[in-house]
């Protein structure tokens, strides 16, 4: 394999790209801080100038992946539009909760590392990259067109994230992840709908067919 060129003065962010081609080639824990220097053509000692130690890179990637994570979010919840309040509303729900399970199956091995990766990062990561508060914002937004209770919305986002995380691990290496994408989109919003009616039964809201698709 050649090693990739870089200017002067981006060893770091090559050393980035390079971690992240291994992640996507080898998975999340079959690399080493070594490794990544020869794809760029360096030494490790050269490396260890920018990143001391492995998990020192595994932090700059998991941040970079939840903030691409929060990119692809916002950019399926920019799909959402309408005139009723209510249905954009569950819309934007249910957006999100695709855009979330497309990101991981789009990129399976970094979503990975994000995800499960021991090396502490810091505790409340800015809303520019934190997917969480995306989701609180969309759970809120729930509640101020009445679809979903104040009582109901404390903690949803648990199990909201729990359904979606789910699923994605169940399709990147569960039993789901052989499945062509119909029956895999036609599972997804099966376990949509099924939070959109629980939603809607705590405040009793009568929902007819809507499809939650965006521009149904």
């Amino acid at each position: 394999m050649s090693a990739p060129t870089y200017h002067h003065g981006r060893l770091r962010q090559a050393l980035i790209d390079a971690a992240a081609d291994a992640v996507r080639e080898r998975g999340p824990e079959d690399w080493s801080l070594r490794d990544v220097g020869r794809r760029v053509g360096v030494s490790h000692n050269a490396a260890y100038r920018h990143f001391a130690h492995r998990d020192d890179l595994v932090v700059v990637l998991s941040e970079l992946t939840m903030a691409r994570l929060v990119d692809a979010l916002h950019q399926r919840l920019a799909l959402v539009k309408g005139d009723d309040p209510v249905l954009r509303a569950r819309r934007a729900l249910a957006e999100t909760g695709r855009g979330y399970v497309d990101f991981a199956i789009s990129d399976p091995h970094l979503f990975r590392l994000a995800f499960t990766s021991t090396v502490a990062t810091e505790p409340s990561p800015p809303p520019e990259r934190d997917p969480y508060g995306v989701l609180s914002r969309v759970l809120d937004g729930l509640v101020e067109v009445g679809y979903l209770t104040p009582e109901a919305r404390q903690d949803a986002e648990l199990t909201c994230w729990s359904a979606v995380h789910g699923f994605s691990i169940l399709c990147i290496e569960g039993p789901l992840r052989g499945a062509g994408d119909a029956e895999r989109n036609g599972a997804l919003e099966q376990v949509l709908v099924a939070i959109d009616r629980s939603y809607a039964a705590t405040t009793g809201t009568v929902i007819g067919p809507d499809d939650l698709r965006v521009g149904a």
